[in-house]
């Protein structure tokens, strides 16, 4: 009897010195035991009126040179590539149409990897494996090796990203792009080509084989 009342005062006063060693971690940190150490992401959003002012500088750039002044592709660069940070821009609706997943270039990390998911690196040079932020000429429509088979080239009109046509830099779908965000994965990169999913490219694709006019596609942060 007398070793079954020690054992049972040696377990009641190892629970509460748990229950008091607990109650002052709460106290310490204002949160519950459970959740002190939680780093949980936050899910960025894009920034409205950034959007909108890069939109009124991309219709004024349109008009100037002769583009496409029904909509234009900007890519905000500054976004987690997890999140849909290519947008279709209508100018005339004065919003965006479409929102989707584009990859960006790898660099010196493991191709098809999330590795630089938030903190992307730009280069124009060549061998880079690097994707090129400024504005784009999206040229000539061809067969593709990825995704949906088909490509368009991309003439860099600024120098930043002059080099594109020379790194064969060009607006393809790739089958390893998501339909939906993925955050806070990052998603897969290349080698510096903007990449969508394919159901994504076959939803853009139509307005850039019926466009008239030279199409703009903006890459920026």
């Amino acid at each position: 009897m007398r070793k079954k009342f020690w054992l049972k005062t040696f377990i009641n006063a190892i629970m509460i010195f748990c229950i008091i060693s607990c109650s002052k971690s709460q106290e310490k940190t204002g949160l519950p035991v459970a959740f002190e150490n939680d780093e949980r992401e936050e899910k960025p959003v894009l920034d409205s009126a950034k959007n909108h002012k890069k939109a009124q500088e991309a219709l004024d750039f349109c008009e100037k040179n002769k583009f496409n002044t029904d909509f234009a592709i900007l890519i905000d660069m500054s976004l987690h590539s997890g999140v849909k940070r290519f947008f279709v821009y209508d100018f005339k609706a004065e919003k965006i149409t479409q929102k989707h997943l584009v990859g960006h270039g790898c660099g010196s990390n493991n191709w098809s990897s999330g590795e630089s998911k938030d903190s992307p690196e730009f280069s124009n040079v060549d061998g880079s494996h690097l994707s090129s932020l400024g504005k784009y000429r999206i040229g000539a429509r061809g067969a593709s090796e990825w995704g949906v088979k088909t490509k368009y080239l991309m003439q860099g009109l600024e120098n930043t990203n002059s080099n594109a046509l020379k790194r064969v830099i060009v607006f393809h779908s790739w089958e390893r792009m998501s339909d939906e965000e993925i955050f806070p994965k990052g998603s897969p990169e290349g080698w510096g080509c903007p990449t969508l999913s394919n159901n994504a490219f076959r939803a853009v694709d139509p307005l850039l084989k019926t466009s008239s006019k030279p199409v703009l596609m903006w890459i920026y942060q």
